[in-house]
């Protein structure tokens, strides 16, 4: 069990079956067109699963979140650090601000939706302010982060090449994480929730 971050298609975004988002992408594409922002429509289907293809988006929640919330005070505005990881929802759309919908979200009782090119801008920063390498996995569709993390490969790395990053590997986990969430996020054109 646990909490997984993940991407899903057009079908469970739009569907309107118990689990659904389609309360959450109807509303949301009304809110948009109230900013006079085109609608969020151009959602890709879910790829067939082909490990390393990059194509999805699964990784699971595991470290203590602790260093990445003090990690976020030291460089974050408290609303940039809402932005960052308070949502609920991640689109592939520019919010200039995030929106609140009074929708179910799994785990809170409203969906919180940012912007992904606002979380990316804010996870490089971070990954900037640690240093973070380079070498950390870019396709995350099978808990490849997740594993990278846990399994060895980045002590492993630490070993060879430490730094900032190196001296906490789960506030390093989630700057990684939430770099690669918004990139796939804008790459695939998909949203990501957790689930």
């Amino acid at each position: 069990m646990g909490i997984y971050l993940v991407s899903i298609g057009a079908e469970e975004w739009f569907g309107e079956e118990e689990g659904g988002w389609g309360n959450v992408a109807s509303a949301l594409n009304r809110e948009l067109r109230r900013r006079g922002l085109p609608p969020y429509l151009s959602v890709p289907e879910e790829a067939g699963f082909v490990r390393g293809s990059g194509q999805s988006f699964e990784e699971k929640l595991v470290p203590s979140m602790d260093g990445f919330g003090a990690l976020c005070e030291a460089h974050l505005s408290p609303g940039e650090a809402e932005t960052l990881c308070g949502w609920t929802v991640l689109v592939p759309v520019p919010l200039d601000e995030d929106i609140r919908l009074p929708f179910d979200a799994g785990y809170d009782d409203e969906s919180l939706i940012a912007g992904a090119p606002r979380v990316l801008a804010l996870a490089e920063r971070l990954a900037a302010a640690i240093g973070l390498p380079a070498d950390i996995p870019t396709a995350c569709d099978n808990l490849d982060l997740t594993m990278w993390f846990l399994d060895g490969a980045a002590q492993e790395l630490a070993a060879t090449r430490p730094g900032p990053w190196s001296e906490d590997l789960g506030t390093a986990f989630y700057v990684a994480l939430y770099l690669r969430a918004a990139q796939h996020s804008i790459r695939r054109g998909c949203p990501l929730v957790y689930s």
